[in-house]
């Protein structure tokens, strides 16, 4: 049977993969990851980010483990975070040398939830299979569940060059791309079931196909949904910077989330330089809660502004307030259930403002040009209050908290 949201969306049927603490699939909720990119043998830098990310909302976050240093200080870095409080489930990013790495350092499997495989830089011909299988069984060994990760930039070219040769021999050739995609969806499935054979149960697997269009992604993950049942992780490989990259991982996701397919996602953004790295969970949450598939962080509508607006105050307000209750999030989240789900306005003019604004938990209507410069308040569609003067941000900001408190059940510890 599917699983419903409250927005009606059915989700497709898959198998629940316990990793470390978090559900994905089996009716989950959709699972929020991430990935770092420092340099894991430099423990303290990457403990920071995993934990920055973490705080984020990453709910899993993906470390490269790419040499022998680099296995050997994953378990200084799961203890470092343990000992901070932070127990966000770490997975292991592996390529070309994951079998040596892990049978050299069991340690490190043991410290990790999850391992991520490609089966196209496992290795060729009958290293390949062997490789495989060290990897799966070590997995099986130590109970840990396996994301079998393909990519069209490192399909294994004896998989592919097979899928052209049958397709060519076909009555009826497909073109380049339908080939490419064939290729990774099976690649995709054959690994998955020879992981099955030696030993991994299928309540241990995770598949991902990724490309970087946004059409070959929804086709891809389209067909991968009809014929397999495995939790699916979602994600284009390269998104790329700034709006682009959001837009085409919006545009990309939200039509597969829409049709009840993925467990989990990923917004592989390119940071800009010196740009936060947990953008990309942001951006994850908030294509999550637009859609009304879950909630993360109070989410603050505003108007775009015009020339009723000719003022910056009600954007600086807007943007403010946003990073406010995103920085206040993790401790609301410790005392209070269900902050995520408040709605806050912040409007610039008279025309929507006090309508937008009542429609909000709490909302404000700030003066547009040629206004009273006053701006009233609304909570629970009721005008409680008229600010005016310098103090509006601070005193908006002690209403927002003085709800919290009120409206909210605090946890029991």
């Amino acid at each position: 049977m599917t699983s419903q949201n409250n927005n009606g969306i059915h989700r497709r049927p898959s198998v629940g993969v316990r990793v470390g603490t978090i559900m994905v699939g089996g009716g989950a909720p959709v699972v929020v990851q991430s990935m770092t990119n420092t340099d894991t043998v430099d423990e303290k830098s990457t403990v920071e980010q995993v934990a920055q990310l973490a705080r984020a909302g990453s709910e899993l976050v993906r470390i490269t483990v790419n040499s022998m240093e680099a296995a050997k200080a994953v378990p200084g870095i799961r203890e470092r975070l343990d000992a901070m409080g932070c127990h966000v489930p770490l997975v292991g990013d592996f390529h070309f040398n994951g079998h040596k790495l892990l049978t050299s350092y069991p340690e490190c499997a043991q410290a990790l939830a999850k391992l991520r495989i490609n089966p196209g830089n496992v290795g060729h011909g009958k290293k390949r299979d062997e490789q495989f299988s060290t990897l799966i069984e070590i997995a099986s060994k130590y109970d840990k569940p396996v994301r079998i990760g393909v990519n069209w930039g490192s399909l294994d070219p004896e998989m592919l060059a097979r899928i052209m040769d049958e397709n060519a021999a076909s009555s009826d050739p497909q073109d380049a791309k339908y080939v490419m995609r064939e290729a990774l969806i099976t690649s995709a499935l054959e690994s998955a079931a020879k992981a099955e054979e030696i030993g991994l149960p299928r309540h241990k697997i995770i598949l991902s196909c990724k490309v970087s269009g946004v059409q070959d992604l929804i086709m891809v993950y389209r067909e991968l949904a009809v014929r397999c049942d495995y939790a699916l992780h979602l994600g284009l490989t390269e998104a790329g910077m700034g709006s682009k990259g959001i837009v085409a991982s919006t545009a990309a996701l939200a039509v597969l989330l829409q049709e009840g397919i993925g467990d989990t996602i990923r917004i592989s953004l390119t940071p800009e330089p010196g740009g936060s790295r947990s953008r990309e969970v942001i951006v994850a949450q908030e294509i999550l809660q637009t859609m009304g598939l879950r909630a993360f962080v109070p989410l603050v509508a505003a108007c775009p502004g015009c020339g009723r607006t000719t003022s910056t105050y009600f954007q600086e307000l807007a943007e403010s307030i946003q990073t406010y209750v995103r920085n206040e999030m993790p401790t609301w989240r410790e005392q209070y259930d269900g902050v995520e789900n408040m709605s806050l306005a912040v409007m610039g003019c008279v025309v929507n403002g006090p309508g937008e604004s009542k429609h909000a938990n709490i909302g404000i209507s700030l003066p547009g040009s040629g206004e009273n410069p006053v701006a009233p308040v609304f909570v629970d569609g009721q005008k409680t209050v008229t600010l005016k003067g310098d103090n509006i941000a601070s005193e908006f900001r002690q209403i927002i908290d003085q709800y919290v408190s009120e409206k909210y059940p605090r946890k029991v510890v």
